[in-house]
């Protein structure tokens, strides 16, 4: 297993995990060449972690940092790829990443339905903080809110 940086070639394998993954954040061509073709990637602001195994993409983590704070805003394992741990690794390795920036804290919201994905962050110590009411659309749902804190 190898985890490594996104590059432009990678949007479509990873358009194709997303599309097949529900509670993604679904993204087009032009979000992701954004991130790409922006100067604030350069300068650590956005993050996209991979996950590959025998050479083929599994699974990604976008995260973007403001202020000290860090948010998760997309996840998405492969189908025939989940519940190998593959997220719990990405989640990890960017928690590697902003603790060695120094970071105070990671954020993220997911889905209230979303059990298995609310699981692997309290199995990280992220918290409930909060909540958006009627966030989600199709179907509208509310966001449940986690905060993970690095001890000072």
């Amino acid at each position: 297993m190898l985890i490594r940086a996104a590059r432009s070639e990678d949007i479509p394998a990873m358009q194709a995990i997303e599309k097949h993954a529900a509670t993604a954040a679904h993204w087009t061509d032009s979000d992701y060449l954004k991130i790409f073709e922006s100067p604030e990637l350069q300068t650590d602001w956005r993050r996209i972690a991979l996950v590959i195994e025998e050479d083929k993409l599994q699974g990604f983590l976008v995260a973007q940092t403001v202020g000290g704070e860090w948010e998760i805003e997309n996840v998405a394992i492969a189908a025939d790829a989940r519940r190998r741990g593959l997220g719990t690794r990405l989640v990890g390795e960017l928690l590697d990443m902003a603790r060695a920036q120094g970071a105070s804290a990671v954020f993220l919201e997911v889905r209230e339905s979303n059990r298995a994905a609310r699981a692997l962050y309290e199995k990280w110590a992220f918290v409930e903080s909060g909540r958006r009411r009627q966030y989600y659309r199709e179907p509208e749902e509310d966001a449940v809110v986690f905060k993970f804190t690095f001890a000072s």
